[in-house]
């Protein structure tokens, strides 16, 4: 699998297009933040094609040291925070709801570690086999990878919306697949992975299968939640 500069700005600028799309669709209002999900990603994907701008030597290097923060912030930090923030807001109240609350929690200690990690050690990019290579040595543990996928893949499981669920195995099978053919570039390849799943959100709304009223009943008339 190779990637390059190319394959990140045209990924970025497709899934802003669906994210713009998915936003256009949102009928209630709690279900914005997870909407707004392919942009962040697009976002995403727009940094590291700088990042590989700057490993290619045709960017500054302190520049490219500010990318790699910003990139690693949101991968590792941002993440586990943002999704099941996005999916507890969507989340009807009962025991799924207290869950998925409880690993908001997990998700928020763990961006507050992972950034003391950012600021605390030096960041590292190369490539390595046609892909990049991400590394702090205040992050790069395997407690925090757990936690990681805990707070980020097992918020989305828990859901109530069917969809949401079999968006968070998609991206819980994408984690695994990602260890095993590629660990060494995890970072990079498991968030391309999710920001083109990302883009399955968008057929959601569109058809109107996520109702914060009543999960699993494709919503009817446009309301608000």
């Amino acid at each position: 699998m190779c990637f390059s500069p190319e394959v990140d700005f045209i990924a970025s600028g497709v899934i802003g297009l669906f994210g713009v799309a998915t936003l256009a669709h949102v009928r209630q209002a709690r279900a914005v933040l997870f909407a707004a999900t392919p942009i962040f990603f697009a976002l995403h994907q727009f940094t590291e094609g700088f990042i590989w701008l700057g490993l290619e030597g045709e960017i500054r290097q302190e520049a490219q040291g500010h990318l790699v923060f910003l990139y690693m912030l949101y991968a590792q930090g941002i993440l586990p925070l943002l999704m099941p923030l996005a999916v507890l807001l969507m989340e009807p109240p009962g025991w799924r709801r207290w869950l998925i609350g409880a690993l908001t929690l997990v998700g928020a200690g763990l961006t507050a570690f992972v950034f003391r990690g950012l600021i605390s050690y030096p960041s590292t990019a190369c490539i390595e086999q046609h892909s990049i290579h991400y590394d702090n040595p205040g992050t790069a543990l395997t407690g925090v990878a757990v936690i990681y996928v805990l707070a980020t893949c097992g918020a989305l499981i828990l859901s109530s919306h069917r969809v949401v669920r079999w968006f968070g195995w998609l991206n819980f099978f994408g984690v695994v697949a990602t260890v095993i053919v590629k660990g060494y570039a995890f970072t990079s390849v498991w968030c391309l992975y999710a920001a083109i799943m990302s883009t399955i959100i968008f057929w959601q709304f569109r058809a109107r299968r996520i109702n914060i009223r009543e999960p699993n009943n494709p919503l009817r008339a446009a309301a608000t939640a």
